[in-house]
């Protein structure tokens, strides 16, 4: 595994409380939870200040989540999730992403999301506007 990254290296940088519910018999927040957390960071990304990403009519699907997990998360506590545009595909996006709690990365992940038409679920290229302001940034 890649030495872990921090949570600096990422373009887009946000937040999310863990519940009491995340835990499991162990005691530690159980792996499902960080797809989740990883959502968090993505959707600010599509739906961050630059307003919605994705076209009228379309909207965005996860198609490959790949986690790698380096740590447990324990409640109670806040992790902080950072995300990167690594690549601008004709249709996609693809994310790199990092979990962190206390400023330890617990996690790391590639995802691609892709936009479809609501209509028909079929993938819709992204426009212009998108393609512009999602300028990727190198993997960390």
């Amino acid at each position: 595994m890649t030495p872990a990254p921090t949570l600096e290296a990422f373009t887009a940088r946000t937040y999310d409380k863990l519940r009491f519910g995340d835990t499991d018999r162990l005691g530690h927040v159980n792996n499902a939870v960080f797809a989740t957390l990883l959502e968090t960071g993505r959707v600010d990304v599509i739906n961050g200040p630059q307003g919605e990403l994705a076209a009228p009519g379309c909207h965005f699907v996860i198609a490959r989540l790949e986690i790698d997990y380096r740590s447990e998360l324990f409640w109670p506590g806040l992790v902080e999730i950072g995300t990167s545009v690594t690549a601008v595909g004709r249709t996609s996006i693809t994310c790199f992403q990092g979990i962190f709690q206390a400023g330890k990365c617990a996690a790391t992940a590639r995802s691609v999301v892709v936009q479809v038409a609501t209509e028909t679920g079929r993938p819709t290229p992204l426009n212009a506007a998108a393609r512009t302001l999602l300028g990727a940034q190198p993997e960390v």
